[in-house]
């Protein structure tokens, strides 16, 4: 299991390391083009995924703030609870890593810096992060280890 924690520190560094490297090189809601359809930029989203409540007032940056405080702690009791599955595991703590990169962003600067921007002709797909990533891939492998179990049931 600690192999496995060293995935989410990993995450968390990479994540911050890179949103570091961003800020220092693009000026803010500035972009650089890399292709066609891919573009770095320096976003700040005060908003949860997608922008969601991103004009809230900032009342949002302290609820998202508890959420995250709170996802982590089930996180965490769900590892314990499940070390012995390691689909499910890996899924958590790519989850857990995103997150703490999140919530440093969003505790130090009451955003989230998100820098990779796809786009398809005048198709956007909303700016997202290392972080954001990891949660995704992280959810993908609880979907995975979901329908495993469901299957062998």
């Amino acid at each position: 299991m600690r192999k496995f924690i060293l995935m989410s520190i990993l995450i968390l560094v990479l994540d911050q390391a890179s949103k570091l490297i961003i800020v220092s090189y693009i000026p803010y809601e500035s972009y650089v083009s890399i292709t066609s359809f891919f573009k770095l930029v320096n976003f700040h989203n005060s908003g949860a995924a997608f922008s969601f409540l991103h004009n809230s007032g900032g009342w949002q940056r302290y609820f998202l703030i508890l959420i995250t405080l709170l996802a982590i702690i089930w996180i965490i009791f769900m590892l314990m609870k499940n070390q012995d599955k390691l689909i499910l595991s890996v899924g958590l703590l790519f989850i857990l890593g995103g997150a703490l990169g999140n919530l440093i962003d969003r505790i130090r600067l009451g955003y989230v810096i998100d820098f990779i921007y796809l786009h398809i002709d005048n198709w956007y797909w909303p700016a997202f992060n290392v972080a954001d990533s990891a949660i995704c891939i992280g959810a993908a492998f609880l979907i995975y280890d979901m329908c495993k179990r469901r299957n062998y049931e």
